[in-house]
């Protein structure tokens, strides 16, 4: 059975000792996760014995894990999480405040759309290719989603991205004032595993307000003395769709940090640098300074957009300080 706020409960009586499904961990505070089951039911477990003495496995627990939970008979109206089931894929950065280390942010997804505004914060492409590389790591598609288009021309819109558009990624342009592009995007989301992420007081939750009416996603406006946004999401939160998928919304994230990428591996985050990899006169070739450097040819002849290269050159000399 359920109480009024859908959470599952065992009715009290003989409950087989063995009683266990699997579920999606949906969100979690104080060590207590909410996980949705295949029947739509939300359990609310936290981690028991094995699993909560491994600090390091309590650790790795994320938004998007798929667990199997066990009814607890000593306790009745509690379940515990069993096992953290492998995962397929993550999306992870650096702790935050300085920490070594990644944070998982959220697990098993498809996608991420890396949302900026066109204004009100203003944009920061080279913040763009930050979270971008993050995506690439992991083995994630990445949309950008290009916000608040109402505030500024079109002319501008596509301008402020038009670098990423050539190098591949799909740009979505979107309004949830005047609705442009929001039915190209929901159809891009549904049926799959999607994260929002991307600097505060970009619109994500009004965006998947309007994209799902009834998520009811707390928002809040713009700081205009520093024209940075206000955290409104703690936590990233797992939304399951109509019609199947899942879209997580993620905090804010004002440190942007990279973790756990070898320098040599940063060229391969850069998609329009793959078709030159291999073809430069040194075979250890880093792109930088090297003669004979096919990528750095290519930004000469304008293939490759020299804000991006820039953007790789930075990155990977903050990787190689890590190290």
């Amino acid at each position: 059975m359920h109480d009024s706020d859908g959470v599952l409960k065992v009715q009290h009586g003989p409950v087989p000792p063995d009683l266990s499904v699997d579920g999606v961990v949906v969100q979690g505070t104080g060590g207590v996760w909410d996980v949705r089951l295949e029947s739509g039911a939300v359990a609310q477990a936290s981690l028991r014995g094995r699993l909560k003495q491994d600090e390091r496995t309590a650790i790795k627990l994320a938004v998007g894990d798929r667990v199997t939970i066990q009814w607890d008979n000593r306790d009745p109206g509690a379940w515990f999480i069993t096992t953290i089931h492998e995962r397929r894929s993550k999306l992870a950065r650096r702790a935050p405040g300085g920490a070594r280390g990644e944070r998982v942010v959220v697990a098993n997804l498809d996608q991420v759309l890396v949302v900026f505004a066109a204004a009100n914060p203003e944009p920061h492409p080279r913040m763009a290719d930050r979270f971008l590389v993050i995506a690439e790591a992991n083995g994630l598609d990445a949309r950008i989603v290009v916000n608040k288009c109402d505030l500024v021309s079109a002319e501008r819109s596509r301008a402020l991205f038009a670098e990423h558009a050539a190098a591949g990624y799909p740009v979505h342009y979107t309004s949830v004032r005047t609705g442009e592009g929001l039915d190209e995007l929901r159809a891009e989301v549904g049926g799959r595993s999607s994260a929002l992420s991307g600097p505060s007081g970009v619109g994500k939750s009004s965006l998947m307000n309007t994209l799902f009416p009834g998520l009811n996603l707390r928002t809040a406006a713009i700081s205009e003395s520093v024209n940075k946004g206000r955290h409104t999401t703690v936590g990233a939160v797992l939304h399951p769709l109509p019609g199947g998928g899942f879209l997580a919304d993620t905090p804010g994230l004002r440190e942007v940090g990279l973790w756990g990428i070898d320098p040599a591996d940063v060229a391969h985050c850069f998609p329009e640098f793959r078709p030159f990899l291999g073809e430069c006169r040194f075979a250890d070739c880093i792109h930088t300074v090297e003669p004979g450097c096919a990528i750095r040819e290519a930004v000469t002849a304008g293939t490759i957009m020299q804000g991006r290269f820039d953007s790789y050159v930075k990155l990977r000399e903050e990787l190689a300080g890590q190290r």
